[in-house]
């Protein structure tokens, strides 16, 4: 692979202080909207978000030497199973009786001590799935040291991963249109503000040029607020006892009891295949941008464990998957600053961002119908980024093989399936979707390969003897 020309190289230090910080804001940026948005919509802490984000990244950045200029940030994939593990364990507890609860009332109930609820009883599980995530990065990645990642892409081909992608992005339909309100929960000034922030998120993608392009969910975030603060939107009540500084509300594994709910954390496991998927993929770009092969030097064994390392840890204190950003990816394409100073400096803000109160209040008063309006949009993406994978692999869905992987898999995942493993296990959905899409997979092919015509002929030929 022929290097591109960098106008600051992997390795290279940016030769003002001033002009690095600013590319590694622009960074912040490019990240900042979707890494604020994960917990957003599934209630974990903000601020404990941006401090994975950043602790993660200079983990990997350590995993890999320093050799790749890649930023983590809040893994969208999985949304749907965190919030899913917390309604459940909110409504073992009682919290979410009403029809219209939103994940934030959740919240509301953990924060407030005459509940005697804390994040683990809600999030445990989750926590400790997510850990189980890293772990399985970190056990590919050794396994790749000793057999190569042939036998990874062969068990993920795109065939299985679309669905896959899919589903993580349908299963989240409803929940878009409770924020929006369109289960008849809504009121019309809620209809306008979420009218007026899907508009803006869309006319910003579409139109817009240089740095707005790669915020368009932030920019049109804050537009939806203003809009929803003229209609007297927004509850102010978040800002009470707002800090400009304060601490992450960081929930350490092991410092609280909690009872595990294994079925949950088991569920987290599958979707780490198409994460891993999505790792390749993201390095496979950003080695076409660079002119590098990463996939093979710092190796994709480096990488994995990086981000295995990162997920882990982020699990641990209590803060969503981390994964690679294809939005920075975009600005190393853009700017043609590759520079691992420049996304390390980044990792360093974020950090500090953590840290600062005001920021956290301000993302948490933000008004449902202005999600609502960004989920629209999102959750679709995610979903239409699964059509994109089947097409830009040419996969040709007139070939049964295919067409039975593919439906097969958004059945099991959208129709609510799950099998029993025990009294307190279960693969549920999206999880039993991936593992069946694997195993009917090279189950199909192998039927494939036997030639079975040659088979009906020596049975045929057996009962004319006869």
């Amino acid at each position: 692979m022929n290097e591109q020309k960098l106008l600051i190289d992997i390795q290279e230090k940016p030769k003002s202080i001033s002009k690095w910080i600013l590319l590694s804001f622009q960074h912040v940026f490019a990240m900042f909207s979707a890494t604020v948005l994960v917990p957003l919509l599934t209630g974990l802490n903000v601020g404990v978000a941006l401090l994975a984000s950043g602790v993660g990244t200079l983990i990997y950045i350590a995993c890999t030497k320093g050799k790749v200029p890649v930023y983590l940030g809040s893994s969208f994939a999985y949304i749907g199973a965190i919030t899913l593990t917390a309604i459940s364990n909110a409504n073992a507890l009682g919290l979410t009786l009403a029809p219209d609860f939103e994940i934030r009332d959740i919240a509301a109930a953990i924060s407030n001590p005459d509940n005697g609820i804390g994040m683990f009883d809600i999030y445990g599980s989750a926590f400790l799935g997510l850990m189980a995530v890293g772990l399985t990065y970190i056990i590919v990645a050794f396994i790749i040291r000793f057999t190569g990642s042939g036998w990874l892409k062969k068990l993920l081909p795109p065939v299985v991963i679309g669905p896959m992608i899919i589903i993580i992005g349908l299963s989240l339909a409803g929940v878009a249109v409770q924020n929006v309100g369109l289960d008849g929960s809504g009121s019309w000034k809620g209809y306008l503000v979420a009218i007026i922030t899907f508009l803006a998120a869309g006319i910003i993608s579409i139109k817009a040029k240089g740095f707005l392009k790669i915020v368009p969910f932030l920019v049109a975030i804050l537009i939806g607020y203003i809009a929803a603060v003229a209609f007297n939107f927004v509850d102010y009540g978040a800002f009470e006892g707002s800090q400009l500084f304060q601490l992450p509300q960081v929930s350490l594994i092991g410092t609280r009891g909690f009872t595990v709910n294994w079925g949950q954390v088991l569920a987290f496991i599958p979707l780490a295949f198409v994460t891993i998927a999505e790792h390749i993929g993201d390095h496979t770009v950003l080695g076409e941008i660079t002119g590098r092969d990463f996939i093979t030097e710092p190796g994709l064994q480096n990488t994995l464990l990086g981000d295995g390392i990162a997920t882990l840890v982020a699990g641990a204190i209590g803060g969503p998957a981390n994964t690679t950003y294809g939005e920075n990816t975009g600005v190393v394409a853009v700017t043609k600053v590759g520079s691992v100073w420049v996304v390390g400096l980044a990792a360093i803000i974020a950090i500090l961002l953590g840290f600062i109160g005001w920021i956290q209040s301000f993302i948490i008063s933000i008004p449902r119908p202005v999600i609502g309006g960004i989920t629209l949009i999102l959750y679709g993406l995610i979903a239409a980024n699964g059509v994109k994978v089947l097409i830009k692999d040419r996969t040709d869905l007139s070939n049964m093989r295919n067409l039975i992987v593919v439906s097969t898999m958004l059945v099991i995942g959208l129709g609510g399936a799950f099998i029993s493993l025990n009294s307190f296990a279960s693969l549920t959905g999206m999880s039993l979707a991936v593992i069946v899409g694997i195993i009917l997979n090279q189950a199909l092919i192998g039927l494939e390969k036997l030639n079975l015509s040659k088979l009906f002929k020596i049975a045929s030929s057996e009962d004319s003897v006869e």
